[in-house]
């Protein structure tokens, strides 16, 4: 069990409220008091490209620097690279080239996963949120430990997954202690595969929670923890300051925008990035994006291991999603992923199911390395319907736009020759924080990853696909190992003596 004696108790939302932010877990951070997020800068790199062509050979400059280097751009650089998308030529040549970052970076996987709902409860008032404090159209409830391992019957015995993001609501009965009892509840839960009867469960439960003091952050770590990922909404502080209201714990933007500092400071070192596109001018959001990557990187030599894309969707109780001025059409969306992509060149890219399969299946060529499927955002969604596309919208925080199941999608990717990925090895093995930067950016990560990804995928074909799925499945892998063979000849006989005993029923063999 996590040792949470040092953690502080609060004795209800209203004390919680008052006295959870550390001020100076945020001033270290902020030495003079100046923060990173540089607004003036991002006023002026906006203001540079405004109604001017881009310079094609400075775009092409900036374009080989990420391919060549996998660094984070300087906001200047991506402002560019913002310039040159509306520039059709210019930017099929950005596309093409993130999509090389992609395969260079994390070769032809895409990581699965699916989120898993623990809590709507929520002492926050976020005006676009269907969670927030006072909806009173919203169902609350927090799942007990017999009802998560209802969802985990469901998710890892039916589904098949093996990776989750579990997302809670920040109120104090949901505490750091719930969360990392939360953890090890699903690390423990193991179940029969419905096709061999192999015992299987999740491997990689990563968090989207609020933004913790870094001793409870120590205890997530000790339950073993993944990515910890915290959506910063929007990185303007004005309009930051309209959706959150100062009386809430979310209303502190140092507190939050910090966050990533003290994971890191605590060996949380895989986080996760985020920002909800609609709220705000794109352009501003993803130059704040670099520089808060940048200084990361500056603080910790670690930048975000993940970055993700949710737009505004519609919520209960709520009209912002449909009123605010920034929403972004699909083609705006496309030219966000690929610019991300070009700017942060190692981190992954996630696309939720908030997307349609249509603009998905688009991304797929632009840089996306992890999607979710099966998905049921509804708290104990999984296990009280029975279909996985079922919603109810006073249930969950938005509505999703793609409810393929995974055995759809695993099919799909193996129509396009993209092999599906439920390796879990890299976190267990200690490439994570900056072990695992430095694999990314010189390649070496895609290559362990690619042969984990084809034993993981073994398993997953034997243990829950369909026969259709299978034979998909089955033709990739012939052409995955032929191409370790060519690249790894002196490995491959290793390789394949680990094939061959996954292929005999043992499970979670990795290198």
């Amino acid at each position: 069990m996590a040792d949470v004696s040092r953690i502080r108790k609060f004795s209800g939302a209203a004390d919680y409220t008052a006295n959870f932010v550390v001020k100076d877990e945020i001033d270290r951070f902020l030495p003079g008091g100046r923060h990173f997020i540089d607004e003036k800068e991002i006023e002026r790199c906006i203001a540079e490209i405004a109604g001017k062509p881009a310079d094609p050979a400075l775009v092409r400059e900036i374009i080989a620097k990420s391919e060549s280097t996998r660094e984070t751009l300087k906001p200047s650089e991506t402002a560019v690279l913002m310039a040159a998308a509306g520039d059709p030529a210019l930017f099929a040549e950005m596309k093409a080239a993130a999509l090389r970052v992609k395969k260079s970076v994390y070769d032809n996987r895409i990581v699965v996963f699916a989120p898993l709902y623990m809590s709507n409860l929520c002492v926050n008032g976020c005006r676009y949120c269907g969670f927030r404090s006072g909806n009173s159209e919203q169902k609350r409830r927090v799942l007990t430990m017999d009802e998560l391992r209802e969802e985990l019957d469901i998710l890892a015995g039916r589904i098949g997954h093996k990776r989750i993001i579990a997302v809670y609501g920040e109120h104090p009965s949901t505490s750091t202690e719930y969360i990392a009892e939360t953890i090890e509840t699903c690390y423990s839960h193991l179940v029969p595969a419905p096709n061999t009867g192999a015992k299987v469960g999740i491997r990689r439960v990563n968090v989207n929670a609020a933004p913790l003091p870094v001793e409870d952050l120590k205890v997530l770590r000790s339950v073993g923890i993944g990515t910890f990922q915290v959506f910063q909404e929007t990185y303007n502080r004005r309009l930051y300051g309209q959706m959150h209201p100062a009386w809430s714990v979310k209303g502190n933007y140092d507190w939050r925008t910090t966050c990533f500092h003290r994971c890191l400071e605590a060996g949380v070192d895989d986080v996760g990035f985020g920002v909800l596109y609609g709220l705000c001018d794109w352009r501003y959001e993803l130059l704040a994006t670099v520089m808060h990557a940048r200084d990361l990187e500056r603080w910790f030599n670690i930048g975000p291991h993940t970055l993700s894309f949710p737009r505004l969707e519609p919520a209960s109780g709520t009209k912002v999603p449909e009123e605010s001025p920034w929403l972004i059409d699909d083609a705006t969306f496309e030219k966000i992923v690929i610019i991300a992509r070009l700017s942060v060149p190692y981190a992954g890219i996630i696309i939720t199911a908030r997307e349609s399969p249509e603009s998905r299946d688009k991304l797929l060529d632009g840089g996306m390395t992890q999607l979710d499927c099966s998905s049921n955002i509804a708290i104990k969604g999984y296990s009280d319907f029975e279909s996985e596309a079922h919603q109810e919208k006073d249930r969950q925080q938005f509505m999703l736009g793609d409810s393929r199941s995974l055995d759809e999608m695993v099919r799909h990717l193996a129509s396009r020759g993209t092999i599906t990925s439920f390796c879990t090895a890299g976190y267990r093995c200690g490439r994570t924080g900056g072990c695992i930067m430095d694999a990314l950016k010189t390649g070496r990560e895609g290559k362990f990853c690619k042969i984990n990804a084809v034993l993981t995928f073994r398993e997953w074909l034997d243990d829950f696909a369909s026969d259709e799925t299978k034979t998909a499945g089955e033709k990739l892998i012939e052409s995955e190992l032929a191409g370790i063979r060519e690249w790894l000849p002196k490995f491959y006989p290793a390789v394949m003596k680990q094939y061959e005993a996954t292929c005999r029923g043992e499970r979670d063999l990795f290198f």
